[in-house]
């Protein structure tokens, strides 16, 4: 093999390894994960109380400081990635389902179906997403479940338009019009040759969903209409140690690292994951 043949299968052996960035981002993801896994198992009395402690800064015993109920920082920290983590996982897996639901047919038959699913998208892309969400949440009396349920409905529009773009790209390709002259019925076409080729394009987005979900519902725990007063999460620990900001700045701090981390890092691993699955079906 010469020189020339030799440096494309060599770049390509190189983009397989990730970059200094992607493993930064897999290090922060891995660690949420873990943290929203086994967190509360770990540390089940994080939230218990000491008002003798109160307010303090980071020291030896409590290494991110307590609140002004005396509440380890980190503990909260930790315990709180559960709600934070689990809420943006649903949003995203039940936006994708809705999108699939209504973006695969609207893509193969389109007609009446595909009018019906765009306009139904565009209504909704013309609302703003959080202000609805607050406005719903407030009159319904709010909660983590129902913030879940609003967060699937506003998302699930861009998964549609997705899902349908990609499908109406690849359902002009000689091989569904091979599969289609073979008399493979519909749903076979679609789902065993048509979504894997579609996959790279709806798992990246599914990514790129969790990182908008993740920063919405902790906007909304801010604002109390996410998890219960006094649970353990990202946004709510935020709200409630805003104003401790000269006292103990990590108290607010952490929190908002870690929305803002955790949700940059899946949309780095989402974008490398998109990258990776592309590159594999094209050397197919």
């Amino acid at each position: 093999m010469s020189v020339v043949e030799a440096r494309p299968q060599l770049a390509r052996s190189r983009r397989r390894w990730p970059g200094l960035l992607v493993v930064l981002a897999l290090v922060i993801t891995t660690l949420a994960a873990l943290a929203a896994a086994f967190g509360p198992m770990l540390l089940p009395n994080a939230q218990a109380q000491d008002l003798m402690t109160g307010l303090t800064g980071p020291g030896s015993e409590h290494w991110l400081g307590t609140d002004d109920l005396g509440r380890d920082v980190l503990q909260l920290l930790v315990v709180g990635a559960r709600p934070a983590i689990v809420g943006a996982v649903l949003v995203a897996l039940g936006s994708m389902l809705i999108g699939h639901l209504v973006g695969l047919p609207a893509g193969w038959r389109g007609g009446w179906i595909d009018l019906v699913a765009m306009r139904w998208a565009d209504l909704m892309f013309s609302l703003p997403a959080l202000l609805v969400a607050i406005v719903v949440t407030g009159i319904l009396g709010g909660g983590f479940v129902l913030a879940i349920i609003v967060m699937v409905f506003l998302f699930s529009p861009g998964d549609t338009r997705v899902v349908r773009a990609a499908v109406f790209e690849q359902r002009r390709r000689p091989y569904v019009e091979a599969a289609t002259l073979s008399n493979l019925s519909a749903p076979r076409i679609v789902l065993r040759h048509i979504w894997p080729n579609i996959a790279p394009v709806v798992v990246g987005n599914a990514f790129l969903n969790f990182a908008f979900a993740l920063v919405a519902l902790s906007s909304l725990s801010f604002l109390g209409m996410g998890v219960e007063p006094g649970s353990a999460d990202w946004g709510r620990t935020l709200a409630e140690n805003r104003t401790y900001l000269a006292s103990n700045p990590w108290a607010a701090t952490a929190p908002g690292l870690a929305i803002i981390l955790t949700a940059a890092s899946v949309s780095i691993v989402g974008d490398w994951i998109h990258q990776r699955l592309d590159e594999r079906g094209q050397s197919r």
